[in-house]
């Protein structure tokens, strides 16, 4: 098996299996929508979840040591082709006609982008100080992002998709390094670089929660957009990736994103692939009380209810606004 299908084998999993994750986790916080974090550690279920987000983690790391970023990057849009059919399936429900399309149409240009940027292993790497350069203007570009203005969901979700990016690009670094027997298994390059992956993931997993609080559907196909992108700048930029076929390949490989990021929004708008990211339990209905028409029943003796005018104030006494009987009927 050649270094690329490895990578997209490895990455294949990868994606089924933080579908299945999310899967898992939004139908556990949909049973127990009141269950506190502490309580979901005697949870096998939530163990299970924790168990196969952690095995997709190490897959997609591992992939990044056989596969360019080019390939392994816009791979990760099958999580969410592999999501949302799994969810409607647990929900009991069928795949719709969107669904059906938007699964398509990423299937279709992800093909494309197979044939164009499948390549050797990656050998090269980034240095210390092109890390640190990265690093420097990612970090200026979340500040820009993260500033005060408007629509501020969409420019959080690409800060999000941007530092995701970045640190997968510099993991491949830290693979690629630590894996060299060249050199010490830990040396400065393997450390330093490490605690900016931890950084950048972090931030990225920041940055997604603020953005899916106006909603998950737009939100949620940037972050997915983002990530491969500012992952194949820095492989193209820095470490000498490049796609197969010339110009035509080229073609290609942009008709190929255009596609899948077509499927990409479609799929980020269906029901499953918003409860997938986040399980907001939603408050039953508070029951409203019909209006009485026509008069209002004396049963047994007692004084009559005096009606009260619908506008105006209410009488002195005992009303609805407490004891005084002031307030403003509303």
């Amino acid at each position: 098996m050649s270094a690329a299908a490895l990578a997209v084998a490895l990455s294949l999993v990868s994606a089924l299996a933080y579908a299945a994750a999310a899967v898992a986790q939004e139908r556990l916080a949909a049973r127990h929508p009141d269950t506190g974090a502490l309580r979901l550690l005697g949870s096998g279920a939530w163990w299970a979840s924790v168990a196969l987000n952690a095995s997709a983690a190490l897959l997609h790391v591992v992939a990044l040591k056989y596969g360019p970023l080019t390939l392994v990057q816009p791979l990760g849009a099958l999580t969410l082709v592999a999501a949302v059919p799994l969810g409607a399936r647990l929900a009991g429900r069928r795949v719709g006609p969107v669904e059906w399309r938007g699964t398509g149409l990423t299937l279709l240009g992800l093909g494309a982008l197979l044939l164009t940027a499948s390549g050797p292993a990656p050998d090269d790497v980034l240095s210390v100080p092109e890390a640190l350069t990265v690093s420097g203007a990612t970090a200026a570009l979340i500040g820009v992002l993260s500033w005060p203005g408007a629509r501020p969901g969409l420019r959080h979700a690409t800060a999000s998709g941007v530092a995701s990016g970045v640190a997968s690009a510099l993991t491949q670094t830290v693979t690629v390094a630590a894996t060299d027997r060249s050199g010490p298994l830990l040396g400065t390059q393997v450390v330093g670089v490490a605690l900016l992956v931890a950084a950048f993931a972090a931030g990225g997993l920041l940055l997604a929660q603020t953005a899916y609080r106006g909603g998950l559907g737009a939100p949620l196909a940037v972050v997915t957009l983002a990530n491969p992108v500012a992952a194949a700048v820095i492989g193209a930029a820095l470490l000498g990736e490049r796609l197969r076929g010339g110009p035509a390949g080229l073609l290609a490989a942009l008709a190929g994103a255009a596609l899948a990021a077509r499927g990409v929004v479609l799929l980020s708008r269906t029901p499953d692939a918003v409860a997938v990211q986040v399980a907001v339990p939603v408050p039953a209905p508070v029951p409203v009380a019909e209006p009485v028409l026509g008069p209002v029943p004396v049963q047994g003796p007692g004084p009559v209810p005096v009606p009260v005018p619908v506008t105006g104030r209410i009488p002195r006494g005992r009303g609805p606004s407490g004891p005084a009987g002031t307030g403003r009927c509303r």
